[in-house]
């Protein structure tokens, strides 16, 4: 297990790395989806809790599971923290965040604020949801920031949408992806990892980069200005967008629906 660095934070080494953020301990599994989470938490450590979930979701596609049986939680904030980091993530490709929590005696959370998050008494229960998931239908590559990383993500959405039976998203999706991978070269300048997967009838695309710098969509651009119409395209074709905030950088993603298609480019 690794741990998280963060600011203000301790960290203890030893048989692992872990980091201690208030009295919650964050350990981190490289070799499954496991964040196990131990101590205590409350509103000083949600945030941390939260840039840690939301940092592992980033890394590694699939649901994480958050092992909470060592945890005991002290306040509101710090119970509202998995639903809000399931919230967040709701629209990444192949992304979800499940509990394994020894307080679950059936399909509902008795915690409220837990309600909305999947939930499992036993780690094992919460990992064979996870294998569950068909994490074949996910493609990821890793881009330098040059000036090819477009067409090599074009190549890749046109891999995953003839794979998916997809067909009639192959253009849109080549346009939101091109905009967001031009963005990284363009401001970010850093490696990026994109990453697809269909979720029912639609496709979900991101663009995970390591500049905090976030998109700002100011709409439509003067006639006579240069540039400053990726975002417009990306909002054109797309049924929703938006970026999300990492420890290292920032999530770019896109939602796309066939019945859109027609609309944005028939």
């Amino acid at each position: 297990m690794t741990g998280i660095d963060r600011p203000n934070a301790r960290t203890v080494t030893g048989a692992h790395n872990e980091a201690i953020m208030s009295n919650c301990l964050v350990e981190i599994d490289e070799s499954s989806a496991v964040v196990r989470l131990t101590g205590v938490l409350d509103a000083a450590g949600a945030e941390a809790v939260r840039a840690a979930l939301l940092a592992r979701l980033a890394d590694r596609p699939g649901p994480v599971v958050a092992d909470v049986t060592g945890l005991r939680i002290l306040d509101e904030v710090g119970r509202g923290v998995f639903a809000e980091v399931r919230r967040e993530v709701a629209d990444w490709p192949a992304a979800d965040l499940l509990l394994c929590d020894p307080a679950v005696d059936g399909p509902t959370h008795p915690d409220p604020a837990l309600a909305g998050v999947p939930a499992f008494p036993t780690l094992a229960g919460a990992l064979a949801a996870v294998a569950a998931t068909p994490l074949a239908a996910v493609l990821t590559a890793d881009l330098a920031p040059t000036v090819g990383a477009a067409r090599q993500a074009r190549e890749l959405v046109t891999t995953g949408c003839q794979r998916w039976g997809m067909p009639m998203l192959v253009d849109p999706a080549c346009i939101a992806l091109t905009e967001m991978v031009n963005n990284v070269v363009a401001h970010a300048r850093t490696p990026m990892t994109v990453r697809l997967a269909p979720q029912d009838s639609t496709l979900h695309l991101a663009v995970r980069d390591h500049s905090s710098r976030l998109p700002t969509f100011a709409g439509l651009s003067p006639p006579n200005r240069a540039g400053g119409r990726g975002l417009l395209l990306i909002d054109t074709v797309a049924r929703r967008w938006g970026s999300s905030a990492i420890p290292d950088g920032k999530v770019v993603w896109c939602v796309l629906h066939p019945d859109d298609e027609v609309a944005h480019l028939g």
